[in-house]
This record gives structure tokens, C-alpha cells and sequence, in this order.
């Protein structure tokens, strides 16, 4: 076999490798799911008189897209969020607000009813929801 041939065969092979690997992103939907999850989460948000003063803007569609580019680059879907804002660093950029417990209760209670509404296949629902309340039980860094 000529060196073009098994680069031929090579590049074959990965590209079946890589098509039955398919992302979290991928499985669960990709784009769409992301948003709409953090759009339905947002939602909650907005409403949440402990929440809502944690977000400076006016306006939550900054934090949204922010939010929803984080969580499609962490599943395994495009790379937007780093290429715009770096290294996700999320301890570092929540530093500027007191999440406590109560805190961290409530950003769970939007999230699990965001969740809820996407209707994702039970595993996918537990990996990512395992996923979410570890990222919130971090960011807590204000006892109470």
C-alpha cells in the first residue's frame, strides 16, 4: 500500500472514530438546547429578588449569551466562549458576589426547573444536572 493510501484509510478510520464519539453537546441537541436551557433558566432568574441584583446589566441578554456560550464550549460544542473571554476562570469572575448557600439554592431551583422543561433522555438529565450542582456548590464563597 502506497503512503496516500493508508493516509487515505487513516483519515477514513478517523473520521468514523470521531462520528461514533459524539459530544454531550451533539446527543442532547446541540446549540438550541443550550440556549434554550440557559433562556428558561434566565427566565428565573429575572424574578429572583436574591438573584436578580447579582446581574449589573439592565438588560440579561449579556449574561445569557455569556452563560449559554460557557455551558455549549464545556459539552463539547463550539470554542466562542474562549475565544471571546479566555479561560472560563469561574471561581475568579464570581468573586465580586456573595453567593452563599441561599444563593446557591436558588441559582439550583431555576436551573433544575430549566432542566425540567428540556425533557432530556434521564441519563443526560443526571450527567448534567450532576455537573450543574457541583459548579454551583464551588462558586459558593460567602458563609451563610
Amino acid at each position: 500500500m502506497t503512503d496516500t493510501g493508508r493516509d487515505t484509510v487513516h483519515e477514513e478510520t478517523v473520521q468514523q472514530q470521531t462520528t461514533a464519539e459524539e459530544s454531550f453537546y451533539d446527543r442532547v441537541g446541540g446549540e438550541q438546547t443550550f440556549r434554550r436551557l440557559v433562556h428558561l433558566f434566565y427566565q428565573g432568574v429575572a424574578q429572583d429578588e436574591l438573584l436578580r441584583p447579582m446581574y449589573p446589566e439592565e438588560d440579561l441578554g449579556p449574561a445569557e449569551e455569556r452563560f449559554a456560550l460557557f455551558l455549549m464550549q464545556y459539552w463539547g460544542g463550539p470554542r466562542t466562549y474562549s475565544q471571546h473571554r479566555g479561560h472560563p476562570r469561574l471561581r475568579m469572575r464570581h468573586v465580586p458576589f456573595k453567593v452563599d448557600r441561599a444563593a446557591h439554592d436558588a441559582w439550583l431551583r431555576h436551573m433544575r426547573t430549566a432542566l425540567d422543561q428540556l425533557a432530556l433522555p434521564a441519563e443526560d438529565d443526571r450527567e448534567l444536572w450532576q455537573y450543574l450542582a457541583y459548579a454551583a456548590a464551588s462558586m459558593i464563597n460567602t458563609a451563610g
